[in-house]
């Protein structure tokens, strides 16, 4: 766990580190990137969290509805982090509305939230794969993710202040997994109440995976280069799923 703490931590202070101290960068090419993340996440939601979920017989019968909460959870926190967290730069209608405050406490929960998903994983019924693939998604996921906050924030207040916030996000998601991992050694938590929220993130997974492909064909135009990188996320999150 404590690797998967530093891995976490670092990938996303990294991300955000880079971003503080380019002024100048290609968003081209943060738009590809944010297209293999968005695919990488979707591929290992599919065949990775899903048939975890669904082996569960215990809750089962009710995942889809946590999955389908957990997308409409993170639509809320869309609302508050100004969709960051699939890569909104640039400022969009409303988005000038939501304070630094506001937008912190959206992306902060997200990223709690997901790092529950390393908590206890491997213990989850009917799947003998490490968390390996998980957390590489996620990390995949949060470099564009602190990339995208730090730019935003750049534009709102002085780097000291930015360096400030970068780190707390970038301590959100381990927290998530050491807060969820003590609670369940405690026995405050359980595995169905694990399920349920593994279930949530799930849902909130899908929202902002599907969010990021969709934007990023604008008027719904066909671009081989986004659909050859999709192809290859999704390649890679099979070879890491079921042959390394």
């Amino acid at each position: 766990m404590l690797i998967n703490f530093i891995l976490l931590f670092l990938a996303a202070l990294a991300a955000g580190l880079v971003a503080l101290n380019i002024p100048k960068w290609n968003e081209n090419s943060f738009k590809l990137v944010l297209v293999f993340a968005g695919a990488y996440l979707f591929s290992i939601t599919i065949l990775h969290i899903f048939p975890e979920l669904f082996a569960d017989r215990g809750s089962a019968y009710y995942m889809g509805l946590y999955i389908l909460l957990g997308f409409l959870l993170q639509q809320i926190l869309e609302f508050m982090s100004s969709g960051i967290e699939h890569g909104h730069i640039h400022q969009h209608p409303g988005g000038e509305k939501n304070t630094v405050l506001t937008l912190m406490i959206g992306l902060f929960l997200h990223a709690f939230l997901e790092g529950t998903l390393l908590s206890k994983q491997p213990e989850l019924s009917g799947h003998h794969h490490g968390s390996e693939t998980l957390l590489i998604g996620i990390i995949v996921h949060k470099i564009p993710e602190a990339f995208a906050l730090t730019a935003v924030l750049l534009t709102r207040m002085k780097k000291k202040m930015v360096l400030v916030l970068l780190v707390i996000f970038a301590l959100a998601s381990p927290l998530g997994m050491l807060f969820t991992g003590v609670l369940y050694d405690i026995a405050l938590i359980d595995q169905r109440t694990l399920n349920i929220l593994y279930g949530l993130v799930a849902g909130g997974f899908i929202h902002i995976s599907t969010t990021i492909i969709f934007e990023s064909s604008p008027q719904h135009r066909f671009q081989l280069k986004k659909l050859l990188i999709i192809i290859f996320a999704a390649l890679l999150a099979i070879i890491s799923e079921y042959i390394i």
